[in-house]
């Protein structure tokens, strides 16, 4: 018998062992009414334990394993005083019903087992009841309720009925485990690039870029040849540094930064690199023509002066020409003292003065 009961419980342990619950504990007062041939007394005093496994996510609300005891041992009729004392042990599936936030009914049933300290005769001996019930439960505080129900027993061999009327006082405790909260991945917000240049807005320093432009890690359109126009428009790339440029990236002034002695149209060895420079220009742009023009400062006459500076326009035409740069594409003019850079009035204004620029034309 005790292995029967030992079974019925750990199959209920295992049926609960996946889920998650709270428990309740409920100890029961009631009695028992007994049918009139099972030779005993009829009516007698229980004791009860239930213990409630409340499920979640299920259409069954509890899982009860319940254990009942006479309170008195029970009398046997006719046989000389001897009387017994009853345990009953059932596992029940419970379903409750709401009737408001704090009263419901409920409906059980389940089976278990039953066996007598005195087995007297074959209608009180061990062995196997099913049950069935319905019940109430009225909750008094959070965390206390009072409950009462009725259950109807009937042994498996005979079919002998017993009425058992209980009053207990239910205990939940043990929180039902709550899932983790959902914690929503963050947002990963792509870094913006309006003009889709490849660098993002917060570091382009050249917004609205046109599209397929090569751009610097600024964002901002390649300028190889520092003249003020992008790559992308430049028709006359590696300009000589500081030149003038048109919208094209073309030049079209540039100060060849030749100064000459007092009453000198010399081309000084020390800017060869210069002329040089400005020389492999025209050669990279076959299309450009070159006005070379010279000026003086206001020492000497204006006639003297013109002259001179017509000289020191030739003699930078001759150095350009031993460079390779065709003369149809050279033209030499002499500005005299007309047009000065700066004022003559001191020694370092004069010599900026003497001075000669490249006029570029197509």
């Amino acid at each position: 018998m005790k292995k029967i009961i030992l079974s019925t419980v750990a199959c209920a342990t295992m049926m609960l062992a996946a889920n998650e619950y709270k428990y309740e504990i409920t100890p029961m007062i009631g009695g028992a009414y007994t049918e009139g041939n099972l030779g005993m007394q009829q009516n007698y005093v229980n004791g009860g334990l239930a213990l409630g496994f409340n499920q979640t996510d299920s259409m069954i609300d509890q899982v009860e394993i319940a254990a009942f005891r006479t309170v008195e041992d029970a009398k046997y009729y006719n046989l000389g005083g001897r009387d017994t004392g009853i345990t009953r042990v059932f596992v029940n599936l419970v379903k409750d019903y709401p009737l408001s936030s704090n009263f419901s009914l409920y409906a059980l049933a389940g089976a278990g087992v039953e066996f007598f300290d005195d087995e007297a005769n074959d209608n009180n001996e061990n062995g196997i009841v099913g049950n069935y019930g319905f019940g109430w439960k009225y909750k008094i505080a959070e965390q206390f309720a009072l409950k009462a129900d009725v259950r109807h027993l009937i042994e498996a061999d005979h079919g002998d009925n017993t009425l058992l009327y209980n009053l207990g006082f239910s205990i939940p405790f043990g929180q039902v485990a709550k899932a983790a909260p959902v914690v929503a991945a963050p947002v990963v917000v792509a870094p913006m690039d309006s003009d889709n240049d490849g660098v993002i807005d917060a570091k382009d320093k050249c917004p609205n870029t046109v599209a397929g432009a090569t751009v610097n890690a600024m964002g901002c359109e390649m300028d190889d040849d520092k003249d003020g126009v992008v790559n992308r428009l430049d028709q006359c790339p590696n300009t000589i540094s500081g030149a003038k440029v048109d919208t094209v990236g073309c030049m079209t002034l540039v100060n060849l930064n030749i100064n000459f002695d007092t009453n000198s149209a010399v081309v000084k060895d020390q800017y060869n690199k210069r002329i040089a420079n400005f020389a492999n220009a025209m050669k990279n742009n076959t299309k450009l023509k070159a006005t070379i023009e010279a000026h003086t400062d206001s020492v000497g006459s204006a006639k003297y002066n013109q002259k001179l500076s017509e000289k020191r326009a030739a003699s930078t035409v001759e150095v350009l020409k031993s460079l390779n740069i065709d003369a149809s594409r050279l033209t030499a003019v002499g500005y005299g003292e007309t047009k000065p850079a700066v004022s003559n009035m001191t020694k370092e204004g004069r010599a900026q003065n003497r001075r000669v620029h490249a006029v570029i034309t197509k």
